[in-house]
């Protein structure tokens, strides 16, 4: 038997980087529904973006798309093109029409494990058929945040918390954010209604209150092999941690003769698909200013790949939200936020370490790509771009 070859953390980085479009950005069409076509069809490839705040999709897409538009995102979602979800580790994310139900149904257990864990006591004796049943016509009637669900549904279990009633409801039925919610220049409340109802399809025969269909295996590698298209080289480990799903081992194992191996620094198994990119680790890297959330650092059990345990210590905040992330060289060396006021909008950059040998050639190129985000983000306003001083890590926070 022939053995894997090695693939360095930098070759790693680098495939990885070509996968989710962060090497070269895609040219959008200038218009015509190819612009509006290559946008979802770059939103299926990612196999969704990670979309628990409303925007950060609108700065994902930027980051690897040249000539991006707020009103090119805002019209997919407006025209339920595309739709916000529980999907994959119970998160929400952003995918297309096209996904949403299919990546629904083979991610439905990880969505009913993580109510159990935080509600399933809560909701003991009650029925989940008649729940889903009940929550579903609430919802298609009239669009409902979870509040307004539970209190709803609290009238006919009065003896139940109603944020748990709703949290059932969200476990047991695929419940999308409708607009104006998540639409850019716009503010709303997040309600909720099936995507059944609101992508006009029929409701399966899935779910509680019906004979549910588990995912076939051949489902199942579909998706990781979308999986290893977006993320890869990846180990069984890292699709799992991604997608929530346990058992994965054997699918990757079904999956081993039509897929190559390799192994990394740590010795771990690497699979992937024989023609997806893997451009090697001397191929130079661009700065890039990702989005809160993004997928790129939070899609992998070992993120080594892309972000050190010391700058994961910086990026990830004890309240759960991860800042956008300064790309140098591939990896993670630093974070961004974006400030509008009355005199116009700014720019932070805050890098973890300090200044290489090539710092003015850096900080031209991150003043650059900061000037591109402000260009898109806030337009109208004046720009200025600020470089933070060098931020201590916190102590013992992983």
């Amino acid at each position: 038997m022939r053995t894997p070859q090695v693939m360095s953390a930098r070759a790693v980085n680098r495939a990885l980087l070509a996968r989710q479009l962060l090497l070269d950005r895609i040219r959008l069409p200038a218009g015509g529904p190819g612009r509006a076509a290559q946008v979802v069809q770059t939103i299926e490839h990612l196999v969704g973006l990670q979309a628990q705040a409303p925007f950060p999709p609108y700065y994902g897409l930027h980051s690897r798309l040249d000539g991006f538009r707020p009103e090119d995102l805002a019209a997919l979602i407006t025209d339920r093109g595309v739709v916000r979800i529980a999907l994959m580790r119970g998160t929400i994310h952003l995918v297309s029409a096209r996904d949403c139900l299919p990546l629904r149904r083979l991610l439905q257990p990880v969505i009913e494990r993580g109510m159990r864990g935080a509600f399933g006591r809560q909701l003991a004796g009650v029925d989940p058929g008649a729940l889903a049943a009940a929550g579903r016509s609430l919802v298609e009637a009239e669009p409902m945040t979870f509040s307004q669900l539970g209190q709803a549904l609290a009238e006919r279990w009065p003896d139940y918390p109603p944020a748990a009633l709703a949290q059932g409801v969200r476990a047991f039925v695929p419940l999308v954010q409708v607009p104006p919610r998540a639409v850019w220049g716009r503010a709303g409340q997040s309600l909720h209604t099936s995507a059944e109802h609101w992508l006009g399809q029929p409701h399966p025969a899935t779910g509680p209150d019906r004979a549910a269909k588990p995912a076939s295996r051949a489902d199942l590698a579909r998706l990781v092999t979308r999986y290893l298209g977006a993320f890869g080289p990846a180990t069984v480990r890292d699709v799992q941690a991604w997608s929530g799903l346990t058992g994965l081992k054997a699918v990757l194992e079904q999956l081993r003769p039509s897929l190559v191996t390799f192994r990394d620094d740590q010795g771990g198994e690497l699979f992937d698909l024989p023609t997806a990119p893997r451009p090697g680790g001397e191929v130079p890297a661009p700065v890039r200013l990702v989005a809160e959330f993004d997928n790129l650092v939070l899609s992998h059990a070992e993120r080594s790949r892309v972000i050190s345990a010391e700058a994961t210590k910086r990026l990830y905040t004890i309240n759960g939200v991860i800042p956008g992330a300064v790309l140098i060289d591939g990896f993670v060396a630093g974070m961004w936020r974006l400030a509008r006021s009355r005199e116009g909008a700014t720019l932070t950059i805050e890098r973890f370490g300090p200044a290489g040998r090539r710092d003015a050639e850096e900080r031209d190129a991150l003043t650059a790509e900061a000037e591109r985000v402000l260009a898109f983000g806030a337009p109208a306003a004046a720009h200025e771009v600020r470089f933070a001083p060098l931020a201590q890590a916190p102590a013992g926070n992983s």
